[in-house]
Formats: structure tokens, C-alpha cells, sequence
């Protein structure tokens, strides 16, 4: 973090930093930052109160970042469409509402305009042939541009919470998206048979409601986009003196990056219990409080990547230190595949297929969650289903690829031997097939877990 008395000073420009990030409240530009012109690359001025940029800031043709979240923008400055290498932008919680004709840079390809109120997308979207992360949840869309389907490079896409009242059929064509999410939209809502509503509705019936008075939050464990998860003692309902020690997510009220906390919760529980999620307890529903009562993971289970970063975009990263063998890749890919044949099975899209996401311990048994970007299927038609796990396919296949990969890194620096050739190119073969473009011809997760588990025989 730098302070605006040091950019007026002119540290900053003798230092010819690539970086800068300022948080002070701002109500204007500060023109001294197009001082820094010839060195810039990335520029955060998020948290300020900022409704505007000068037409100078096309002078900072060596910008390829850009964040401008919690300012005060009510439209896209279309001034940055003028920065020829700008490629990552960020506006989220603003005021937007207008979103002009080709006011993005034509080679964006992050591109975050979450939690604002946004009612129409531009044509122009569609020439962003770049453009791979695109979040758009918590706005009041309520069609997508057509022009989108041009959008062939797109691989995840956040439309949850907004007003769209049909999931239009292109977007389950899209060749390289992988993660999707389009909840607490009128057009999930509307549910295509009894049949499906009632499962749903059962599902959810399987657990109990509880209260917060019957829980004594402890240590925080963890934070993300919708909630807190604290660690926490519960007293069961029919036995006062018994309690039980248990994992809570306490959900954030408002929209998040990746929709409503509300439809989490009910994917969680119309999820139902499998070995390999975590696994929901109980679930409390106040006027003021969601919140997810959950089995408290043990403390020797660990994260098996790190979330994906400026540079991968959409691609999971791992520590340096992070240690995998091939067996447990492959322990872990088949526990993986089994747990979204049951999802799937039980109309739910999880939409965050990553190693992130997932929990392993030394002998790589394997525990799935963060539900936050889940989609209940029973709104779409058996096609549209199936499309949507295709979809959820091939961010099984970035996985395992993410994955294989580190295994070779971690090969090629400890002068290991590699692994077994054969196993090795059956896992690569199996990558290409969750991988190809034509969504209709990926494998079923039912197909895959079979394959894996062919695959751990012979490990």
C-alpha cells in the first residue's frame, strides 16, 4: 500500500514502480499517477470514492491491471478502452449502471463488474476474443447480449443473482467454459415439474433446523466470499447435556461474488450426504442469520492448491512446498468424480471445481466444498442438465491437467523418475476427452470415476 503524500512527492516516479495501490478516500484522480506513465502495470485505487477518470489516463499505455472496486462509478469510463494492454479489470460494488459500446479494451481477459446495477450488457461484449473470467452477479441483467456466443475463450462465468428470466442455449455450448454459475435468478425459479421440486424439497427435508442460541461460536477457522466459518460447541436439541463440537458458516447477508447465500444453502442441502463432501449437520434459517452447521474437518486434512492468480486467471496455483504423489493424484481425481456423479445425480452443478476447494490428508482421502457458486438443476430441461455437467467436465479436466502438471514439476526438480509412461498417458487421454470443445462429447462423470478407478487398480 502506498500513501498519496508519497505519489505527490515524487518517490514514486524516481522508484519507477510497476505497482500502485492507494486507499485514501479519494474523491478525484490524482494526475501525478500519469506521471508514472512509462513504468505502470498495475494500478488499485479500490476503496476510494472515485465517479470518474481524466482523459490523460490513456497516456498509461503500459497498464495491464486495473482495480477500481467500492468507488462510486455510476458507468464504465470508457477512457480505458484506450490503454492497449489492459487486460485485467476490476468494478466491482460501484454504482454502475450504464455499460457503453466498446468502452473494454478489445484484449480484455479478466474482466469483474460484480454487485453493481447493471441492466443491459453492450453488443461490443462479444469482441472481447480474449476474455476468460467474466463475473457479473448481483446486477439486474435481464437477457445477455447474443454478440456473447463470440466470446469462444470464455472459461468461467459468474451470473448469479441477477434478473435474467431464460439461461439462454448458447451459453451451455460455449467450447471452453468450465465454471458456471446462474442462481437466484427468475429463471431458476421457475421449476419444470412437480417431480423435480419434490426431490429437491425432500433433499432438504433430511436435516434438521437448528437455532443460534443452541450454538457457542469459538475460534475463526476460515473466511470467503459468502461467510465466516467459525469453530463451535452445539447442543443438540433433544439432549441438553449433550453438545458436539462442529464447524458453522455463518453467511454474509448481501450478494457475493458469486450470487445469493441463500442458494447456497439450499444446494448444500439438496446436495444430501456422499464420503466425500463435507458433510452438513444442520442449518439455521433466522429472520437475520443463515448458516450452515457443519462436521468439523480434522485438523491433519490440508488444502490440496492455492486459488488461481493474476497471471493463470482461471487455473489453480499450489505451494512451493505442496508434495503429490501420482497415486494420490489419481486417489483424489476418482474420490472427486465420485462425488459429482452423486451432485449431479442429486440436480446440483457445484461450479467450483478446484483443488482449492478441496481438503486431502496424507493418504489422500479427500473432502469437497464451498458450495457458493452451486446451481440447482431442476430447473432446466434433461438437455440443459446434461450440458451443465459437460460443462462441470471440463473443470474436472483442468483439475486433473493442473494437477499432472505439478506432479511433473515436482519430478522434473527433484531429478525424480517419472512415473509410470502408461498410467500417464491414460490420464492424459482421459484429459483430452474431458477437454474437447464439443460439449456433448465429453464423458459422463459416471464414465470417468470408472475410468479412475480402473486406473487406481493398477497403481
Amino acid at each position: 500500500m502506498h500513501t498519496l503524500a508519497q505519489l505527490q512527492s515524487g518517490e514514486l516516479h524516481q522508484n519507477k514502480i510497476t505497482r500502485l495501490q492507494i486507499a485514501e478516500g479519494l474523491t478525484t484522480f490524482p494526475m501525478e499517477i500519469i506521471d508514472l506513465a512509462e513504468s505502470l502495470e498495475v494500478l488499485d485505487l479500490s476503496n476510494n470514492k472515485l465517479s470518474s477518470l481524466p482523459e490523460q489516463f490513456e497516456q498509461l499505455q503500459n497498464l495491464k491491471i486495473l482495480f477500481l472496486s467500492f468507488n462510486c462509478f455510476t458507468e464504465i469510463p470508457s477512457i480505458i478502452a484506450k490503454c492497449p494492454k489492459l487486460e485485467m479489470i476490476g468494478f466491482k460494488a460501484n454504482q454502475i449502471v450504464t455499460v457503453a459500446e466498446n468502452c473494454f479494451p478489445v484484449d480484455t481477459r479478466w474482466l469483474i463488474l460484480t454487485d453493481n446495477k447493471i441492466k443491459q450488457l453492450p453488443q461490443s461484449v462479444g469482441l472481447l476474443h480474449r476474455l476468460k473470467k467474466f463475473a457479473l452477479a448481483g446486477n439486474e441483467l435481464t437477457s445477455l447480449p447474443e454478440t456473447m456466443s463470440n466470446c469462444l475463450s470464455l472459461e468461467l462465468f459468474r451470473v448469479s443473482a441477477n434478473k435474467l428470466t431464460e439461461i439462454p442455449q448458447w451459453l451451455f455450448d460455449m467450447p471452453k467454459l468450465a465454471w458456471l454459475a446462474f442462481s437466484g435468478n427468475p429463471a431458476t425459479e421457475t421449476r419444470l415439474s412437480n417431480t423435480k421440486l419434490s426431490n429437491a424439497k425432500l433433499s432438504e427435508a433430511n436435516f434438521s433446523q437448528t437455532t443460534m442460541a443452541q450454538l457457542q461460536l469459538g475460534d475463526q477457522l476460515g473466511q470467503g466470499a459468502s461467510g465466516v466459518i467459525y469453530q463451535a460447541l452445539w447442543q443438540q436439541p433433544s439432549e441438553k447435556e449433550l453438545t458436539q463440537a462442529v464447524a458453522v458458516k455463518v453467511f454474509r447477508g448481501a450478494v457475493t461474488s458469486d450470487g445469493y447465500p441463500k442458494d447456497e444453502l439450499h444446494c448444500c442441502l439438496q446436495a444430501g450426504f456422499h464420503p466425500n463432501l463435507i458433510r452438513v449437520l444442520s442449518h439455521i434459517a433466522e429472520t437475520d442469520k443463515l448458516a450452515l452447521v457443519m462436521e468439523l474437518i480434522p485438523a491433519h486434512f490440508y488444502n490440496l492448491g492455492l486459488p488461481p492468480s493474476l497471471e493463470t486467471c482461471t487455473r489453480d496455483t499450489f505451494a512451493e512446498g505442496m508434495d503429490v504423489s501420482l497415486t494420490q493424484v489419481v486417489k483424489v481425481m476418482t474420490s472427486m468424480a465420485g462425488a459429482l456423479v452423486h451432485l449431479h445425480q442429486h440436480q446440483v452443478s457445484h461450479g467450483d471445481i478446484y483443488a482449492h476447494n478441496t481438503m486431502i490428508d496424507r493418504d489422500a482421502n479427500m473432502l469437497f466444498g464451498d458450495f457458493g457458486a452451486a446451481t440447482d438443476l431442476s430447473c432446466l430441461s434433461a438437455e440443459q442438465a446434461k450440458a451443465m455437467e459437460g460443462i462441470e467436465v471440463r473443470a474436472i479436466g483442468n483439475m486433473l491437467d493442473d494437477l499432472l502438471m505439478h506432479l511433473r514439476e515436482l519430478n522434473s526438480a527433484s531429478n525424480s523418475e517419472e512415473p509410470d509412461v502408461s498410467i500417464l498417458g491414460q490420464l492424459s487421454d482421459l484429459v483430452n476427452d474431458c477437454l474437447q470443445t464439443n460439449v456433448s462429447m465429453r464423458p459422463r462423470f459416471i464414465v470417468i470415476e470408472q475410468k479412475l478407478a480402473a486406473i487406481q487398480i493398477q497403481l
